[in-house]
């Protein structure tokens, strides 16, 4: 038996391919240096090579997600540093994440700084596996639609913060404004500085979300919650969502944030080329057994897969993107194909990281999945390193 941790160039074979675009059978993955090195016939590996034998299932692209605010016990906002990140990655990548983005909920400028700079550290440094960018939800955001957000932390923004958050050289930062807010000309500001600008938490008209996409936003967080309706002379930020094909959609896929049915009619209306995506809007219970923590000071609980504040109010999600995947196809009809595509290719796309992640292609990162016939995770690799239970390593001669 080799010793798989000293092996530099891995082959993966034994399972069906999902590259992203579609189906491949009877291919091995290549692996050397962290990224995927070649995607050959099984049968035309050299007879003495050293290969891991999967056991069948689907090998897949890792899944990534855009908003993820705790998870194993830890809420970023209560232990924003590299160790509190790292809590939260290995956490979710038991249910197959291997990139995420760990989500601030509006607090203060102090605890924004320091999460920035653990973000940074982890990036930088390459400490933290899977962590990919950061996502500040707020704290410029809508009061009157502020959810569970802290209505006390919410503030305008100004020229102050437009400087500061184009300035923390995160390759990938995404930054949640309310576009009734927050002007056109800062959300131009912001683009322009490298970030990624998407709407929520609003109460935006349809008019003041197409002039916040015609200034280079990019997205809506968790599409339909804490934001204006569709309605028939008000087509208000979902609308507006819908009908602006420059705006991907990230969607809380867990059947208490929005019903099966209402999703099912945004997929079929929404206009392209953004597509919908699934976010988990995590909290610390996933990954936990611990049923509460609390939230700015005031107390969440877990019940019956519901995360809620005392009144009612939900509270992020006990979700984790296995089961957002599976809640796709099983609750929404897609298919495998484009289940798997919208917990990895798509947040890959929305995020401008789709040249290393998002699909199983030679130079991509080896950041990948292996699913069972239950689409449950069996396996996990970051750049390459696997987690999770062993598979067999053998030589094609036995």
């Amino acid at each position: 038996m080799a010793d798989t941790a000293a092996v530099t160039k891995r082959i993966l074979l034994g399972a069906r391919l999902f590259d992203g675009e579609g189906f491949l059978d009877d291919r091995a993955v290549v692996i050397e240096n962290g990224h995927i090195a070649e995607i050959v016939p099984a049968v035309s590996l050299d007879p003495n090579a050293v290969f891991e034998d999967l056991g069948g299932g689907v090998l897949a692209p890792g899944f990534i997600d855009a908003q993820v605010n705790g998870g194993g016990g830890v809420l970023i906002n209560d232990q924003p540093d590299v160790e509190g990140l790292r809590i939260v990655a290995r956490a979710h990548r038991r249910y197959g994440t291997t990139g995420l983005f760990p989500t601030l909920i509006t607090d203060t400028p102090n605890i924004m700084c320091r999460v920035i700079e653990a973000v940074q550290e982890a990036v930088t440094l390459d400490s933290v596996p899977g962590v990919l960018g950061l996502h500040l939800e707020g704290p410029f955001l809508a009061p009157s639609r502020k959810g569970a957000h802290a209505g006390g932390l919410i503030r305008e923004m100004g020229d102050a913060d437009v400087e500061y958050l184009t300035s923390t050289g995160l390759r990938t930062l995404l930054l949640t404004i309310a576009p009734d807010q927050v002007a056109p000309r800062l959300i131009r500001r912001l683009v322009d500085g490298g970030v990624t600008v998407s709407l929520g938490h609003s109460d935006a008209s349809y008019e003041v979300v197409c002039a916040a996409v015609d200034a280079g936003a990019r997205g809506v967080t968790h599409l339909f919650n804490a934001m204006s309706p569709l309605s028939h002379r008000a087509p208000g930020m979902v609308g507006g969502a819908l009908d602006r094909g420059e705006l991907w959609c990230g969607i809380i896929a867990d059947g208490h944030h929005v019903h099966p049915a209402v999703l099912r009619a945004a997929l079929r209306a929404k206009a392209g080329p953004g597509r919908m995506f699934l976010v988990t809007d995590a909290m610390p219970t996933v990954g936990c057994a611990e049923d509460r923590f609390v939230l700015n000071g005031r107390s969440v609980v877990r019940e019956d897969g519901r995360v809620t504040l005392e009144d009612g109010t939900l509270a992020g999600s006990d979700l984790d993107m296995a089961q957002a995947v599976r809640f796709a196809i099983d609750q929404l009809g897609l298919s495998v194909s484009e289940a798997l595509r919208m917990a990895s290719l798509y947040p890959a796309q929305f995020l401008g990281l789709d040249d290393r992640f998002g699909y199983l292609r030679v130079g991509h990162r080896a950041d990948l999945v292996l699913l069972d016939d239950d689409w449950q995770v069996k396996r996990t690799w970051i750049a390459g390193d696997n987690a999770g239970t062993e598979a067999s390593v053998a030589s094609l001669h036995s």
